[in-house]
């Protein structure tokens, strides 16, 4: 019983990740910037969203490991292959919040305003670099969170 409310939980934070990290990505992002008047607006509605985002994501990742290592007992659970997919998602989640999101911050400041910027700025330029790597990050987050969701359904099934 105890063990099955455990595994319940693992997959719970993980598809309560996943469909965060979707819906913002597919549904509130795009939305934003094609309804909202400014594209300064749409980018502060997107990083007020994606900080919480990756709260939750994180939170949702440190109970999936807490609930694994208490439903299997070991310490070796982390090491299971959906584990690190788990740590993997965490991983870029905090570097993309405390590594990428400041530094857009700053830039944004210094900018003003992103769309009254000159395309040829340098600041610009390097938002735009970051905003790219942000991007990334946020994609090996999905990727590793769906080969985490395979494993965990695998293990599973395998247990039969």
């Amino acid at each position: 019983m105890l063990s099955t409310a455990l595994r319940t939980i693992e997959f719970l934070g993980l598809s309560l990740w996943l469909g965060s990290d979707v819906f913002l990505s597919f549904v509130v992002a795009p939305g934003a910037f094609s309804i909202l008047a400014s594209r300064d607006q749409a980018g502060a509605i997107v990083g007020f969203a994606l900080w919480r985002m990756h709260f939750i994501g994180v939170v949702c990742g440190i109970v999936i490991l807490v609930a694994r290592l208490l439903r299997n007992r070991s310490i070796g659970s982390l090491a299971t292959p959906a584990a690190l997919c788990v740590v993997l998602m965490i991983l870029l989640t905090v570097v993309s919040q405390h590594a990428v999101s400041p530094k857009m911050a700053v830039l944004r400041t210094q900018m003003g305003s992103i769309q009254a910027t000159a395309a040829d700025s340098p600041l610009l330029a390097e938002f735009s670099r970051l905003h790219r790597i942000s991007v990334m990050l946020e994609s090996g987050v999905l990727l590793a969170g769906f080969a985490a969701m395979y494993l965990m359904v695998r293990e599973l099934v395998s247990r039969g």
